[in-house]
C-alpha cells in the first residue's frame, strides 16, 4: 500500500507539473488570456443582425473543443512520456485534426449561404440536414480524440508513435535513398498525416479568409471585410506552429511558440474588435446586454428584426465542393511531403536559426496581408487600408494622398479618439517590456537585470526598439484599433 501511495503521489505530481509547463510560462499566460477574447468574439459574430450562417458559426465555436483537446494531450504527452505535445506525433496530429474541422465547418457555412437561396437547413426526404449532419461529424470527430487519448497509452502507443500509424510515411530505406537527402530524420519529426492536417489547416483557413472576405457582398455590408483583416494575427500564429515544426521542435527557437502564442492572443482580440465592428453596424447596442426581456414592440428592436430577416445576396458557385477538396487535398499531400522530405537535403533545419524562423513566421501572413491590400485597392471600399509609405507619417501627410487609414480620422473623434490613441500606444508599450525580456531569457538563458546590468538593459532596449519600428509597420492596425475602441472611450470615459 506504500508503494501504491508512492505511485499515487508521483502521478499527482506529476499531472501538476504538466499544467505548470503549459501555464506559467509566457507563452500559457498569452494562450489563457487569449479565451476571453475570443468569447468576446464569439458574443458579438452571434448577434442576430449579422446573419451568420449557422454552420459557419458552430464552426467558430467548435474550435473551443479543440483548445480543450490540447489540455488532455499536454497532460498525456507530459505526464506519460515526459515530451511535449509537438513531440507526441499521434496525440499531436489527432487534437489538429479538431483544427481542420473547425476550418471545414466555417469554409462550408459561409460558402453555402452564399451560393444558396436558403442555407439548407432543412432535411430531404425525411433525413438529416446538411448542417445537422456536419455537426454531428464534428462531435464524433471530437469522441474519436477523447477515445485515442484515453486508450492510446494502455495499447502500446508510445512518445513518437505516428499518427494514424504514419500512413503515407515513406519506409526509413526508401527515404535514405532519395537523391537529394543527406541527414536523418530526427525521432521527433512529424508524420505525413500530421503534416497533411496542419497544412490543411492553413490552407482551409486562408479558404475561411476568402470567403468571409466575399460574405460581405453578400451581407452589402463591407464590415466583413474587417474580419478578414482581424483574421490576419491568427494566420500567423499557424505559420509560427509550422515553422516550429520545420525545425523539428528544438528548444533554441522556444521563443517561436511564445510568438505564435501572443499572435494568437492578439488575433483573438482583432476578430473581437472586427465582430464588434459589424455587430454595431447591424443595430447592436450597449441594451443587448441587458439580461432582462426586451418590448417586442421597441423601435431598435424591430431594426435589428428587419436586418435579421433580409436575404443574402447569392452567387452561382464558381466550383463544386469535389473541386474545391481536391484542390485541398492536392495542396495540402504536396506540401506534406515537399516538407517532410525536402528538408532532409537542407541543412538549415538542423541547425536552429532564429533569424531564417523569424522571417518565415513574418513572411508568409505578410505576402497574405500583401495579397488582400492589393485586393482591397482594386475593389475599393471599406476594406481598404494604406501601408504606411517612406517620408509620409502617420498623420497621413506628405504626399502621395491616399484613401488608407490616418490620424485624422482618429482626430475626428475629437477628445474621444485622441484618448482612444494613446491606450492603443500605451498597450503597446505595456506588452513591450515584458516581451523583449522573454526574448533575453530565450537568447541568453536567464532573466535581464536592467537595473545592475548596463548590458542586460541596453540589450532590452534593443529589442523593445526593433519591435516599435516593425510595429509602425501597423499604423494601418493601431489607427483601426483606436477608431474601434473611440466610440467606447467616447462613452464610457469622455461623456461620464
Amino acid at each position: 500500500s506504500a508503494s501504491a501511495s508512492a505511485s499515487v503521489d508521483s502521478a499527482s505530481s506529476t499531472l501538476l507539473l504538466s499544467f505548470s509547463d503549459q501555464g506559467q510560462n509566457l507563452a500559457g499566460i498569452f494562450f489563457q488570456s487569449s479565451l476571453l477574447p475570443y468569447l468576446t468574439f464569439l458574443y458579438f459574430l452571434s448577434f442576430r443582425g449579422n446573419r451568420v450562417p449557422a454552420l459557419g458559426n458552430f464552426g467558430f465555436q467548435f474550435l473551443l473543443l479543440f483548445v480543450l483537446s490540447t489540455i488532455p494531450g499536454g497532460i498525456i504527452s507530459k505526464g506519460q512520456y515526459g515530451v511535449t505535445l509537438a513531440d507526441c506525433d499521434w496525440l499531436h496530429g489527432s487534437a489538429e485534426a479538431l483544427l481542420t474541422v473547425t476550418n471545414v465547418l466555417i469554409v462550408l457555412g459561409f460558402r453555402d449561404a452564399m451560393t444558396t437561396k436558403t442555407e439548407a437547413d432543412s432535411s430531404e426526404g425525411g433525413g438529416l440536414s446538411k448542417i445537422t449532419k456536419s455537426r454531428l461529424v464534428a462531435f464524433a470527430s471530437f469522441g474519436l480524440f477523447a477515445a485515442f487519448a484515453a486508450i492510446g497509452p494502455n495499447v502500446g502507443f508510445g512518445a513518437h508513435s505516428a499518427f494514424l500509424f504514419g500512413l503515407g510515411d515513406l519506409s526509413p530505406d526508401a527515404t535514405l535513398a532519395l537523391p537529394w537527402v543527406t541527414h536523418n530524420e530526427p525521432v521527433n519529426a512529424l508524420s505525413i498525416p500530421t503534416w497533411a492536417i496542419h497544412f490543411s489547416s492553413v490552407y482551409e483557413f486562408l479558404f475561411a479568409m476568402n470567403v468571409i472576405w466575399a460574405f460581405a457582398d453578400a451581407t452589402d455590408n463591407p464590415k466583413w471585410k474587417g474580419l478578414t483583416w482581424g483574421m490576419i494575427p491568427s494566420h500567423a500564429s499557424g505559420i509560427a506552429a509550422c515553422t516550429y515544426h520545420l525545425f523539428y521542435n528544438p528548444s533554441a527557437l522556444q521563443f517561436i511558440v511564445t510568438t505564435q502564442a501572443g499572435l494568437t492572443l492578439l488575433g483573438n482580440i482583432t476578430l473581437a474588435i472586427a465582430a464588434y465592428r459589424i455587430a454595431v453596424s447591424n443595430g447592436w447596442t450597449i441594451g443587448e446586454l441587458n439580461p432582462l426581456p426586451r418590448s417586442k414592440t421597441s423601435p431598435q428592436g424591430i431594426v435589428v428584426d428587419n436586418i435579421a430577416a433580409m436575404p443574402l445576396n447569392t452567387v452561382a458557385a464558381t466550383e463544386s465542393d469535389a473541386a474545391l477538396a481536391a484542390k485541398l487535398l492536392g495542396l495540402t499531400f504536396l506540401s506534406a511531403y515537399a516538407v517532410k522530405y525536402g528538408e532532409l537535403g537542407l541543412d538549415l533545419p538542423f541547425t536552429p536559426n532564429p533569424l531564417a524562423a523569424t522571417a518565415i513566421v513574418a513572411g508568409f501572413p505578410a505576402l497574405t496581408a500583401l495579397a488582400y491590400y492589393n485586393r482591397s485597392k482594386r475593389e475599393g471600399g471599406e476594406g481598404g487600408f494604406s501601408l504606411p509609405s517612406f517620408g509620409k507619417g502617420e498623420d497621413g501627410e506628405g504626399g502621395g494622398g491616399g484613401g488608407g487609414l490616418s490620424m485624422s480620422d482618429v482626430k475626428k473623434f475629437g477628445v474621444a479618439g485622441t484618448v482612444a490613441y494613446i491606450i492603443t500606444e500605451l498597450a503597446f508599450w505595456a506588452v513591450a517590456f515584458p516581451v523583449a525580456s522573454t526574448a533575453y531569457y530565450q537568447t541568453a538563458g536567464h532573466w535581464p537585470d536592467v537595473i545592475n546590468d548596463g548590458g542586460d538593459r541596453a540589450t532590452v532596449l534593443g529589442f523593445i526598439f526593433a519591435g516599435a519600428n516593425v510595429a509602425r509597420l501597423l499604423v494601418p492596425l493601431r489607427l483601426g484599433a483606436a477608431l474601434a475602441l473611440a466610440p467606447w472611450v467616447d462613452e464610457n470615459i469622455i461623456s461620464r
